[in-house]
């Protein structure tokens, strides 16, 4: 029955039940840190040098033995490329929110923050052949057919790949992606925001005009 809220009990108001959270938190930091700087594969100097914050320091943050300061972690999270929520929220359980536009289905298939960003991509037939205009952004993409035919557009190249053929690509290198084909086409793409790549690659078969 909806009413008066009930009073909590006092041991769960107390100050010390109260940071239980916080201190669990807190706690988390440092794994998040350590597995975002070994999913990238960079060592503790590695970080030293583009954040400023002294190996020792970092070492200590990692293992739990410095305290988490804003100071510290501002820097850190730029680096990483990752939120402050990011570095500091609990572990949820990801949830995988498809996103459909002009024909194109995106699908997340990771959810760790920073580093490489995987995603199954479906393109309805005829999908990105409606204009010529080609994106630029920072980062770098790979890309594995699954099936159908992918047509690729990078700078003047034109070029199609099929089911079983990869591709990667600079993303500042203007490019535009569509399927010339009469059913969906699957992909696999693996996106690095810091440019991260993958070393798999397909020669580029020149598209019959």
């Amino acid at each position: 029955m909806l009413g008066t809220p009930a009073r909590l009990p006092e041991r769960q108001r107390t100050g010390s039940d109260a940071g239980v959270d916080v201190q669990r938190v807190i706690g988390g930091v440092g794994p998040r840190l350590r597995r975002l700087r070994t999913d990238r594969g960079q060592t503790l100097a590695d970080v030293a040098e583009a954040t400023g914050i002294s190996v020792s320091t970092l070492s200590r943050l990692e293992s739990g033995g410095r305290k988490v300061t804003l100071e510290l972690l501002l820097p850190l999270a730029e680096h990483h490329d990752v939120t402050l929520e990011e570095l500091v929220r609990p572990a949820r359980k990801a949830t995988r929110r498809s996103v459909t536009r002009e024909g194109t289905t995106y699908v997340p298939l990771s959810s760790a923050p920073g580093g490489l960003r995987a995603y199954k991509v479906i393109l309805e037939p005829g999908a990105g052949e409606d204009g010529d205009d080609q994106g630029v952004h920072e980062g770098y993409e790979w890309v594995y057919v699954l099936s159908g035919r992918l047509r690729m557009r990078l700078g003047a190249d034109d070029f199609e790949i099929t089911s079983g053929e990869a591709a990667e690509f600079d993303t500042r290198l203007p490019h535009r992606i569509g399927n010339p084909g009469t059913r969906p086409t699957e992909l696999l793409v693996i996106f690095g925001v810091q440019g991260e790549r993958m070393h798999v690659r397909a020669r580029p078969r020149v598209r019959s005009r």
